[in-house]
């Protein structure tokens, strides 16, 4: 009864040339967003140089994006409730682009983090509403195809921001890492202006949560601070990471209480009553997580262990988008038809099977041998990723899904910030240890050192080489710990999304649950 009263006050779907130019433009911008957390990661040498700081001072242009960006991601439920989400988005995406051209222009790091702050907070409303503002002009019966387009643009920007930010760096400067945002915003924005000009959206005047909104900021941005720098001031030895941490622990119980009894919450926490929205956020946070941790471990193991650039590191990295873009259809067509938690979980069982295979690399291994494994994940990443993220959306009320869309988000970042900074945490703790373990087990070590030096080397030479020979197998041991230990995480996950309500047929994304 519901549903009837309220869609003809809903804008129509879509069709033809206008849905896809529609389509492509609103993902091209989510692609902009996504691929702006990892552009910049590669060209932080250069642009701590240009600008006359230290490596570690121009790392906060990578925090101070992620932070805005965390913040601004679950106010998108109330933002559109409130002007519209298409007015949302396509204000976002030209306060992006312009935001963007600031970040070109800076000449100091103070301007250039201020650029990115106002970047974040921009793009942090537009990837959870270009999913819901998909959904919407999509027909009913097509809407897995908006979920196969959002997956894409979000799976595969993140592996493509460093190669394109390495290339760009070298041949023109990290300046153009941000100005070529500008133009792509402007003809996106300007070409949805005209798309979707005229398409009548229902707005509520709710007040605006000041204190709730004020409780987000604080725990946000502590815990992401902590998340981000924790790990360059060795985490709670550094008292800065220590009173952080109180801070983002207070404020985000403080948050719940209030968010949870105010009668106009800026975040509609609500949408945890449905067991289908629960179950399915946690899954797609946690396997994000874990396929993120292996995205952030392989660049930094085949450039510090295997002598790869950070450019072929890239590839290595990118060409998980290949099959991934070529599997995507035929899975979009099988969650429509079948039971997506038996894809979910099948996807997940793959990744997981991935990252095992992953634990018998060797530090000979060629290019062609690190690759498959790589190859192969793409298919199993989009069977994980285009089912999960409708199950979140389809599993709540149908004027709540752009809330669900929001929370599901902004688990899906922060977790994937966690999972950056324990799987390198990890990775050094572990390395450490083994090297500790190997001395320890190497009973001909002064014995090896006395006949290198019988062989004409100094001793110095022949121990230099000894430890380097250590070192890296301790490195390589530490990372197939870290393989298994995602292994893990996936084998949990793949099982959890079971604890979900059977969905009623294929993925209704229009509403039910």
């Amino acid at each position: 009864m519901t549903d009837t009263v309220a869609e003809p006050n809903m804008a129509r779907p879509l069709t033809g040339a206008t849905l896809i130019i529609a389509a492509l433009l609103i993902g091209l911008g989510n692609f902009l967003v996504v691929l702006d957390t990892t552009i910049a990661n590669v060209s932080i040498p250069h642009i701590a140089g240009s600008l006359g700081v230290s490596v570690t001072e121009a790392t906060w242009v990578i925090t101070s994006y992620a932070v805005a960006d965390a913040i601004t991601v679950p106010l998108a439920g109330f933002l559109a409730r409130r002007f519209g989400e298409q007015r949302v988005f396509i204000a976002a995406f030209i306060a992006f682009g312009i935001f963007s051209l600031l970040c070109g222009l800076s000449r100091s790091l103070e301007m250039l983090i201020a650029g990115r702050v106002l970047l974040g907070l921009a793009g942090g409303m537009i990837i959870p509403l270009s999913l819901t503002l998909l959904l919407r002009i999509f027909p009913a019966e097509k809407a897995t195809l908006a979920t196969i387009v959002w997956a894409m643009t979000t799976t595969v920007a993140p592996i493509a921001g460093p190669i394109l930010g390495g290339i760009i760096s070298d041949n023109a400067g990290w300046e153009w890492i941000f100005f070529l945002n500008v133009p792509v915003a402007a003809i996106g924005a300007a070409g949805l202006l005209y798309l979707l000009h005229g398409r009548r959206e229902e707005t509520a005047r709710s007040p605006i949560d000041v204190i709730g909104l004020v409780l987000l900021v604080i725990w946000v941005a502590s815990l992401q601070i902590v998340l981000d720098e924790g790990r360059n001031r060795d985490w709670f030895a550094a008292t800065e990471i220590r009173v952080l941490a109180v801070v983002a622990a207070i404020g985000f119980v403080a948050f719940l209480i209030w968010e949870l009894t105010d009668k106009h919450p800026i975040v509609n926490l609500r949408v945890f009553r449905h067991r289908g929205f629960v179950v399915a956020s946690i899954t797609y946070a946690l396997s994000f997580a874990a396929y993120f941790a292996t995205v952030v471990l392989i660049p930094l193991w085949l450039q510090q262990n295997m002598g790869y650039t950070a450019t072929w590191a890239g590839y290595a990295t990118g060409i998980m988008g290949i099959f991934a873009v070529l599997a995507s259809p035929a899975i979009g067509a099988a969650a429509a038809k079948m039971d997506v938690r038996l894809i979910i979980s099948i996807g997940i069982a793959g990744m997981a099977l991935i990252s095992l295979w992953r634990t018998g690399f060797t530090p000979d291994m060629t290019f062609l041998q690190m690759a498959w494994p790589m190859l192969l994940t793409g298919p199993f990443l989009m069977m994980f990723f285009i089912p999960v993220t409708g199950l979140c959306v389809a599993s709540v009320d149908p004027h709540e899904q752009a809330d669900a869309a929001g929370i599901s988000n902004f688990l899906r970042t922060l977790t994937a910030a966690f999972a950056a900074s324990l799987v390198q945490t990890g990775w050094i703790n572990a390395a450490r240890v083994n090297q500790t373990e190997l001395v320890g087990a190497m009973q001909q070590g002064p014995s090896t050192i006395e006949t290198m030096v019988a062989s004409g080397l100094s001793r110095e030479t022949a121990t230099t080489l000894l430890t380097n020979v250590v070192e890296s197998q301790s490195v390589m041991l530490a990372t197939l710990d870290m393989f298994a230990a995602v292994a893990l995480c996936l084998a949990f996950t793949g099982v959890l999304i079971w604890l979900a309500p059977r969905p009623k047929g294929p993925i209704d994304t229009s509403g039910g649950h």
